[in-house]
């Protein structure tokens, strides 16, 4: 039994190693044409805004906009008629696939839609780069993703996979079907295909469909050495079960980074690389903490925590929060961002 857990962690370790070795090919792309909207769901009347991207790119101003198959002038749309309207968009003769737009009257409440991106990443791990273009490409092309940074391996510094931004992630870690360096999950089940700077389109797309039926607001004080915190949830439907999630990251760390791609001008390491988003602290549980279902009063729930500034933090003003609710199976059903010191209101469409 020993010796078969030793060659179990062995095998682990080599995937580990293998997944951060010094050869790298960029294939070529096989995205289709990205239709997306800055909301799928609006209330009549109010203006629907098209984007369009192929490969991470934004083709917007040469790409021609259709609702339901008549071509529209520019890419805003509005209409004063409840019901669904069929979506797409055309460039160079090559159409995409059909978005489906739902205008309502007021009668049903929705939130805005964000998707979750956790990063697992190490300034030791060369490949790792890889997935910090991959998440400048998907900022470039929409406001409604929300990343998190999650270093490992090493908190030792004489081990060759030392990261001094190392946070244990290991329980999360354990439950995911992915061994090795790099790789990032979206709203923490969905694993992002790899090469991930070829598949921002499978980010932008969560950000897409139908509208959640749960908007998050975080309101936050930072004093001295103290956060004042609170989140709070809104439900538009019923739900068996739910977690919340709240983090603490910070920006703007600077540290080499190993570098075996062509990004950032494939200079190895990358000297006085800027790591942004990364998590520092955990306020609940990592796993989540449960939502208490009896203790919503008009289908919105609260929680406040006071917590003193992580000894961690280097700078408290590049500190920001990042809550998110998850269902039964652990999926992230919205998420949400917010800057030091700053009221939110709920994303309700």
């Amino acid at each position: 039994m020993k010796f078969s857990k030793y060659i179990l962690l062995l095998l682990l370790s080599i995937i580990t190693i293998f997944s951060c070795s010094e050869s790298y090919d960029i294939l070529p792309s096989d995205q289709p044409i990205l239709i997306t909207a800055n909301n799928t769901t609006s209330l009549i009347g109010n203006s629907v805004e098209f984007k369009a991207t192929k490969d991470g790119e934004d083709i917007t101003d040469q790409t021609l906009f259709y609702i339901n198959d008549e071509l529209i002038e520019g890419n805003v749309y509005t209409s004063s008629s409840i019901g669904e309207y069929v979506a797409k968009a055309e460039y160079d003769s090559f159409f995409s696939e059909s978005l489906i737009i739902t205008y309502h009257d007021g009668s049903e409440i929705n939130f805005k839609k964000r998707v979750l991106i956790e990063d697992y990443t190490g300034t030791w791990c060369g490949y790792c780069t890889r997935v910090a273009h991959a998440i400048e490409e998907v900022f470039s092309n929409t406001d409604d993703a929300v990343a998190v940074a999650i270093h490992r391996d090493s908190s030792n510094p004489s081990s060759g996979t030392y990261d001094p931004f190392n946070y244990d992630a290991s329980d999360l870690e354990n439950t995911l079907e992915a061994v090795g360096y790099p790789k990032g999950f979206l709203n923490r089940k969905t694993l992002w295909k790899s090469p991930e700077p070829d598949h921002v389109t499978q980010v932008l797309e969560l950000t897409q469909g139908e509208n959640p039926k749960l908007g998050i607001a975080i309101d936050n004080e930072v004093v001295n050495n103290n956060i004042n915190l609170n989140v709070k949830i809104k439900k538009a439907k019923n739900f068996n079960e739910l977690k919340l999630v709240v983090y603490i990251l910070e920006n703007g760390l600077i540290y080499s980074q190993k570098n075996y791609t062509t990004y950032y001008d494939a200079v190895n390491p990358v000297p006085d690389f800027e790591h942004n988003h990364v998590l520092r602290e955990t306020v609940t549980n990592l796993m989540g903490d449960t939502i208490p279902l009896d203790e919503f009063e008009n289908d919105e729930y609260s929680i406040s925590y006071s917590l003193n500034i992580p000894s961690n933090i280097e700078n408290i003003d590049n500190i920001e929060f990042v809550a998110f609710v998850i269902d039964k199976d652990g999926n992230a059903i919205n998420v949400r961002k917010s800057e030091k010191n700053t009221t939110q209101e709920f994303e309700q469409i």
